[in-house]
């Protein structure tokens, strides 16, 4: 058995980061990865879906070019080529990261999959075929999460899709059906029917993106379905069944009234699930809960000392930025005495679809369940100066400030580089900037930001 200062089991964003910074601060750390560096993010997450998805903004605005007077003829999609652009990309990101993990001094980069068997002490089974038992002082669990499958009649025998299969395709699906109104299955119904793909997306709910706004959803809806993707909600699938021809049709329930659509793929994007059945947490007293996360505190510790839980496998949001950020506070709290908390810390996400939309802090139905005295902020973008010019109106911005003190309390920017002004508002939010100073700001002219003093200027009484 080889004892470790510290193992870190995963090498996604919080993973491995850790690992590199805790063997140079002098401990003796083993990383155990089971499959590929970088985690989620880098091998089939944000680096190769936003590779894609750049593909597919390049041809909207080709078919969409001669609004802005220039007549593009005749283009076409070469999916082998965009397959190819996105693996070099991947394998870049996968292969940069590996290699200063493996030129660290004082870091085992192990290829293998870990299992607890005592306290403190796991069994690897390597991808050379042999076991290893290691033990060590601290333990750091980053192992993400997987995809969950939905229990649906049928779904086993039809070669179904994946956020992770999907990336592989090589020729564009000519029906793609997508269970899932949220941001995967929204992302990729936009990238392909831009490829494309005659697409349908299928949401339980009353309305996709379901936890943002109300005003949110109608819009994204509306421009989703402007560039013709078919959706529908209130729909359960039911069944699935492949036809000779090699076609599927799925059996839907679309608000109580039954259907069939025919489809050549479908696409399963109801969520995620926590990677820890295999983990063997009941041999080290760290407690899960009902969902299969990992219980932490604050401070990120799980129930059983010296062991921590980061990113994903431990619930709530699950970000690459998020796993990033519980590494550094992590560290700092160990390495430097410091006392870092994930209590009420900025959680900012961007969903990729064309326009973006960007997110920060309370939405109003927040603010409304907590009785805050707020007001909303909100302008179109027909009203944004930068917007006009580049030929892209689609969406708003929106913001939520607290009424007395005039604080910022969330965002939401369904617009063109929605995540960037987001971000801007992010930092007021951070620093304590109110609204009223925003409004009068200054910002260079013709900028998305510049707006942000009109968005303000409508609280005006």
């Amino acid at each position: 058995m080889k004892q470790y200062d510290a193992i870190v089991i995963g090498s996604g964003q919080a993973g491995g980061p850790l690992a590199k910074k805790l063997a140079l601060a002098g401990k003796k750390t083993a990383l155990i990865e089971k499959r590929w560096v970088g985690g989620t993010c880098v091998n089939d997450g944000c680096t190769p879906t936003k590779t894609m998805v750049a593909s597919a903004k390049m041809a909207y605005m080709a078919a969409n070019a001669a609004s802005l007077g220039v007549n593009i003829k005749k283009f076409s999609v070469d999916m082998p080529q965009i397959r190819k652009r996105k693996d070099e990309m991947v394998h870049q990101f996968r292969n940069g990261s590996q290699k200063g993990l493996e030129s660290t001094r004082n870091l085992d980069l192990i290829f293998g999959d870990a299992t607890f068997t005592a306290d403190k002490t796991i069994l690897v089974k390597l991808n050379s075929g042999r076991e290893k038992e290691f033990t060590a002082d601290l333990f750091f669990i980053n192992t993400g999460a997987k995809t969950v499958t939905p229990d649906i009649e049928g779904l086993a025998d039809i070669d179904y899709l994946t956020s992770t299969t999907i990336l592989d395709l090589e020729t564009v699906p000519e029906h793609l059906l997508i269970i899932g109104g949220n941001y995967i299955g929204l992302e990729f119904g936009q990238m392909f029917m831009r490829f494309g793909s005659k697409v349908t997306i299928l949401e339980r709910s009353d309305r996709i993106v379901s936890r943002e706004d109300e005003d949110i959803s109608e819009e994204l809806t509306q421009i989703l379905k402007t560039e013709g993707i078919n959706i529908y909600t209130k729909a359960t699938t039911t069944g699935f069944k492949k036809k000779i021809s090699g076609k599927i049709s799925a059996l839907v329930s679309v608000d109580g009234k039954e259907e069939k659509i025919k489809c050549t793929h479908v696409l399963v994007a109801v969520g995620r699930s926590p990677q820890t059945a295999t983990l063997g947490l009941d041999k080290t007293g760290v407690e899960i809960d009902e969902h299969g996360a990992i219980r932490t505190n604050y401070k990120l510790e799980t129930s059983a000392p010296g062991v921590y839980a980061l990113g994903d496998v431990k619930g709530g949001p699950a970000f690459t930025h998020i796993s990033y950020n519980d590494y550094t506070i992590v560290y700092r709290n160990l390495m430097e005495k410091a006392d870092l908390s994930i209590k009420d810390r900025l959680v900012p996400y961007c969903m990729f679809t064309d326009p973006q939309l960007g997110r920060i802090g309370l939405s109003e139905t927040e603010a409304k369940k907590r009785g805050i005295n707020y007001k909303v902020a909100k302008i179109p973008n027909t009203w944004v100066a930068r917007a006009i010019e580049t030929g892209d109106t689609r969406g708003f911005m929106k913001a939520i400030v607290d009424a007395d003190t005039k604080q910022i309390l969330g965002a939401a920017i369904l617009g063109a580089e929605g995540g960037e002004i987001m971000s801007i508002l992010q930092m007021a939010m951070a620093g304590g900037i109110t609204y009223e100073e925003i409004r009068y700001f200054v910002f260079a002219h013709p900028l998305f930001a510049e707006s942000l003093n009109n968005l303000f200027m409508a609280l005006e009484d």
